[in-house]
């Protein structure tokens, strides 16, 4: 078995630039195969869905409806075990809760002199397509992630696409997530066939105005390709995660959580990053007994991760450069374990998420919390922010200015516009407009 990739950057104040590069960092080949596909979705419509679906998600059913049927709704609540779906149900209303305390206001104004009215009015989003991933394994719970804060926004019409199965089939779990997220339109296209049957629309699928959710880099070179046809969210590549220890912290349940993110593909990002060098020991001790205990599939996925150049444990000089490490990374998922989180919180400025303490371990967010774990990943933490209600609304600004108000705005406003060389501006606030309103 190879070693755990170990960085000793105990001794340096530099953070080596491939620590800090994603395993998919360049989607150029990706953008070449993609762009076929994306020109065969346009031109056939579902017929090319249907044929995708065949070559690449190994559908073997004689028929395949491109949208699930109710029957298929019906058949999953019977399938799915009742603890399952208790589960989604507990997990949704949790999300639901969070994002509608998130919601703003739908409109705001404040007076910013007398007179002079300024604000924003928030609507929704008219529709948007969900996407929910299926290669490495089920994902109910990105739909509750994508889904519910779209219905809390109030898109009025919000749908999921999804790969079918090799039956042809919505997985179960997921089409029991949209039924209690009040989603009735699921379509069975994934990967970069999916995202543009969303973009131009087929017979069958409808045509979106933004795509949302995580998924493979086929995904993400198809939004890159298509980013000036439908709003491509955030770049929610593969999954990554820092798990930041201080020297009190317990190694063997670092290391626990440090599998979290593994786990998902060999394409994912998983570090410790720790100054104590007995945390690190601590930690590479413990995992062999928890890869002996995983699923084989999960294991052989963590271990190539965490063996790989895109993971490991990185040895810090002291505790300041391990913060400074994960503002340099910027994490999709950061794990705090710290003797005083709360302190060490102020501290972190780029990351998509940040999960405080022993007792709140990445699982928890990315399934029940209520906090969105669709996240920014590839660095892109440094500027964007977790999807949100705000990712399915759109402002509005509003002015309102009463005549009370007009006569200082107008005088500003005309001497700028006749610095600026702009003459229908000007007159449109000169002693013309007093003797058309008569005033």
């Amino acid at each position: 078995m190879a070693d755990v990739s170990f960085h000793d950057l105990s001794t340096t104040r530099v953070i080596p630039a491939e620590l800090l590069t994603r395993s998919v960092a360049d989607l150029t080949a990706f953008c070449d195969r993609a762009g076929p596909i994306i020109a065969a979705v346009r031109a056939e419509g579902d017929a090319a869905l249907q044929r995708y679906a065949r070559l690449y998600d190994g559908v073997t059913a004689e028929r395949m409806s491109v949208r699930a049927e109710p029957e298929e709704f019906e058949a999953a609540e019977r399938s799915v075990p009742a603890p399952v779906v208790e589960a989604i149900r507990r997990a949704s209303d949790n999300i639901r809760r969070f994002h509608e305390a998130q919601k703003p206001e739908e409109m705001w104004l404040k007076e910013m002199a007398p007179g002079v009215w300024a604000g924003d009015r928030l609507v929704p989003i008219d529709s948007v397509a969900c996407y929910v991933p299926r290669g490495k394994g089920a994902f109910p719970s990105v739909l509750n992630m994508t889904a519910i804060p779209a219905r809390v926004a109030g898109v009025p019409r919000t749908i999921v696409i999804t790969p079918p199965g090799p039956d042809g089939r919505v997985d179960a779990g997921t089409l029991v997530a949209a039924r209690h997220a009040g989603i009735t339109e699921v379509y069975k296209c994934g990967g970069a066939q999916g995202v543009a049957a969303v973009a131009y629309g087929t017979a069958t699928v409808p045509k979106c105005l933004k795509i949302v959710g995580p998924g493979s880099p086929w995904v993400l070179a198809a939004k890159r390709l298509l980013a000036d046809v439908i709003d491509p969210g955030i770049a929610a590549g593969p999954s990554e995660s820092i798990v930041l220890a201080d020297e009190g912290a317990n190694g063997a349940l670092a290391a626990l959580d440090l599998l979290i993110e593994a786990e998902h593909g060999p394409d994912s990002c998983a570090f410790l990053v720790t100054p104590s060098r007995a945390v690190a020991e601590a930690a590479l001790a413990a995992l062999p007994g928890y890869w002996r205990d995983m699923d084989p599939q999960r294991a052989d996925f963590s271990r190539r991760v965490l063996t790989g150049a895109s993971g490991g444990i990185v040895l810090t000089r002291d505790f300041g450069a391990a913060i400074d490490f994960v503002n340099e990374y910027a994490p999709e998922h950061l794990e705090l374990l710290a003797a005083d989180p709360m302190s060490v919180l102020g501290r972190i400025r780029n990351a998509g998420e940040v999960l405080i303490g022993e007792y709140t371990p990445i699982t928890l967010g990315n399934y029940v919390l209520g906090v969105n774990a669709v996240l920014p990943t590839g660095r892109q933490a440094r500027t964007a922010s977790p999807l949100s209600v705000y990712d399915f609304m759109k402002r509005i600004s509003v002015g309102y200015v009463t005549k009370h108000g007009y006569p200082s705005l107008a005088a500003d406003a005309e001497c700028l516009a006749t610095y600026e060389g702009f003459s229908a501006h000007a007159r449109a606030v000169s002693t013309l407009r007093r003797r058309l309103l008569e005033f």
